[in-house]
């Protein structure tokens, strides 16, 4: 908190997964956890800092296999961040078959693998909870498939996702944490808006399951990217025309907040990019990117205020994304410089004061 940057909520984090998302497989290689969270740490903007990081649980910033039988490795996850003085927000669960998940609409035993990466992230954040050093966040899943085989059979694959997250949520609740399911244009059953609320009101745990919402994912939800019949702008819509940009923004942030509990700042340039393993999805863009189509701290309000431009207060941290960034861009302190400026940005607008 400043003179200039008087609150304090919600707090600000940065994600460590872009030093692992998208990396490797023949592309660049990961970015240790160690220098992701230096390069966090380190970055200031008129007195202010960042409050914190969202993390993915997965090599080669944890062996989530290695907490299932003892809590080391977790408390060592703590000390990493408190001798930072860094509070760890939202965890990403690693339930992706190349990661040991497996598809959450595929076989019975697909279906066990994902469950079991579940319960695994469910009980590396509830002990972070515990800890004292994870104070807000949710666990992070998606469907695990992709949007070609979800289309081979839409109706049963989104009964199938529903069933699995269902019992997802059970797992959740035994560790008491809350899911969040990321909307993106990659994940069948969730590559639409409109799908996206279809699972989650077919899964009805809204205590239990939210939406995770990411600027740059979403934007592609407006261009019907992968699901055109839910496209939300005309096809010969020009970025130089916010007034429609903004209505159809409006109706998608207004079907979509209900269910958001957890939330990214990110932009995009209305491209899809992926790297390494990762399919195409949202191109992540710098804070500073010329060709980004989002006023960041304008349209996070969107999300963060009510359809009557109210903060809903519901949102208690919010993180950077910034996945597939070059290994060179990311190693410059300027970046993250960059982006905690813009961050601030969106909470002296769109934040209040405890």
């Amino acid at each position: 908190m400043s003179t200039w940057h008087p609150n304090n909520f919600p707090k600000l984090h940065n994600a460590a997964w872009p030093g692992v998302v998208g990396k490797g497989d023949g592309g660049e290689p990961p970015i240790d956890l160690d220098t992701m969270l230096d390069l966090t740490a380190r970055a200031e903007v008129d007195g202010i800092k960042f409050d914190g990081f969202d993390l993915f649980l997965y090599l080669p910033h944890i062996d989530i296999d290695s907490t299932v039988q003892s809590d080391d490795a977790i408390k060592e996850l703590a000390e990493k961040a408190e001798k930072r003085n860094l509070k760890i927000g939202t965890v990403v669960a690693p339930i992706w078959p190349p990661t040991g998940g497996g598809s959450a609409m595929g076989s019975e035993a697909d279906r066990k693998k994902f469950l079991d990466q579940v319960r695994k992230g469910c009980r590396v954040a509830m002990v972070l909870r515990q800890l004292g050093i994870r104070p807000y966040g949710t666990v992070r899943i998606d469907s695990a498939c992709n949007v070609e085989e979800w289309l081979a059979n839409p109706t049963e694959n989104q009964r199938k996702i529903a069933a699995t997250f269902r019992e997802a949520c059970t797992i959740a609740e035994d560790h008491g944490e809350m899911l969040a399911a990321e909307g993106e244009i990659c994940w069948g059953g969730l590559h639409s808006w409109k799908k996206a609320i279809e699972i989650l009101e077919m899964v009805d745990r809204p205590q239990t399951l939210g939406f995770q919402a990411d600027m740059a994912h979403t934007l592609m939800y407006l261009l019907g990217y992968n699901a055109p019949e839910d496209r939300l702008v005309p096809e010969d819509f020009q970025w130089s025309d916010r007034e429609t940009f903004d209505r159809a923004y409006r109706q998608l942030t207004d079907a979509l907040r209900p269910w958001t509990i957890d939330f990214h700042v990110a932009q995009n340039d209305a491209t899809v990019h992926g790297s390494g393993s990762h399919d195409k999805t949202g191109r992540h863009c710098l804070a500073t990117d010329p060709n980004g189509k989002l006023d960041i701290p304008y349209h996070a309000g969107f999300w963060l205020r009510d359809s009557n431009g109210q903060l809903t207060r519901r949102i208690r941290h919010i993180c950077w994304d910034g996945c597939m960034f070059p290994n060179a861009v990311m190693m410059k302190q300027e970046t993250w410089n960059d982006i905690l400026r813009v961050m601030i940005a969106v909470r002296d607008q769109h934040g209040w004061q405890e």
